[in-house]
């Protein structure tokens, strides 16, 4: 599943084709992707014009001139492809094939400036809705998640307030989207990593028994902030080539310090230790032992 700094390569080669313009059909193939459509979808859409184009947690959202939002989640296989002067490119992922037919195309955005945005996704786990900016906050998406790690949140204050006597591993907590919204595996790690924190260290070990932060708490708000403003630079990470909003190619994974390294020795100057790999929850952990200490 594409990751926070992937979606975000997606907003960013979305914007300049998709703000101020007017959507000026819906092609609507189906009635549903992983939910059904909004009721009278292409209705509430044709017309409207495309105010600003943001981001929350691993959401896309397009705000439109009506004071609705159009909330779209990418899912497993979701991506959207841009045709416009005579080119296709899909942000975030591969280029496309400029007149090639897609079996898979379930949503086409004809906008006023030509350009038309095309939503493809083989397994169809990717979802849109539609609500107003109002009740955002309050809306079934959005009313858990936390708090935004590349916001100004995000401080180690705010760690140990979150953290404060949780017994879950640090890994754990730091995925659950209730707490800090957006973070997923290959990031846990790197920032785990670079924070020299144990993923298996218990989170509460952030927070001194009065809630205030350790220094620890600080060193993991930078090193999220951090990976993931370098992964979104380069154009996201997901093992495979993601392309930037300029059409160039991102390879953060080429900077992995731990992820998908193991038995690899560390790199960190002077350790010399191998990286190794671990199961939580499911999902493969990789740290190096000396340097992330419990």
């Amino acid at each position: 599943m594409p990751e926070l700094p992937e979606v975000e390569t997606v907003r960013r080669g979305l914007e300049p084709a998709m703000v101020g313009a007017r959507i000026e059909a819906v092609e609507q193939r189906r009635p549903d992707l992983r939910f059904p459509l909004p009721e009278r979808f292409t209705e509430r859409l044709q017309g409207q014009i495309v105010t600003a184009l943001g981001r929350r947690a691993k959401y896309l959202l397009a705000d439109l001139s009506s004071g609705e939002v159009l909330i779209m989640h990418l899912g497993m296989t979701g991506r959207f492809l841009v045709k416009q002067n005579g080119a296709v490119f899909a942000p975030g992922e591969f280029y496309a094939e400029a007149g090639r037919e897609r079996a898979h195309d379930h949503i086409v955005f004809r906008l006023s400036n030509g350009a038309s945005i095309i939503y493809n996704d083989a397994r169809r786990f990717g979802f849109m809705d539609l609500a107003g900016r109002n009740a955002l906050g309050d809306n079934r998406h959005f009313k858990a998640l936390g708090i935004e790690p590349l916001g100004d949140e995000l401080s180690g204050e705010a760690i140990a307030r979150l953290f404060r006597g949780r017994k879950a591993p640090l890994k754990a907590a730091l995925m659950d989207q209730r707490l800090i919204a957006g973070l997923g595996n290959i990031y846990v790690c790197e920032a785990l990593f670079r924070a020299g924190l144990h993923p298996e260290a218990p989170a509460g070990v952030l927070a001194t028994p009065t809630g205030r932060p350790r220094a620890k708490a600080h060193c993991l708000a930078k090193a999220i902030r951090d990976v993931l403003t370098e992964a979104v630079e380069a154009g996201g990470s997901t093992l495979r080539d993601y392309a930037r909003t300029d059409g160039s190619l991102g390879y953060f994974q080429h900077a992995f310090r731990v992820y998908d390294r193991e038995d690899n020795i560390c790199v960190k100057p002077g350790c010399g230790n191998h990286v190794r790999r671990l199961v939580q929850a499911g999902r493969s952990t990789f740290f190096c032992p000396s340097c992330q200490k419990r």
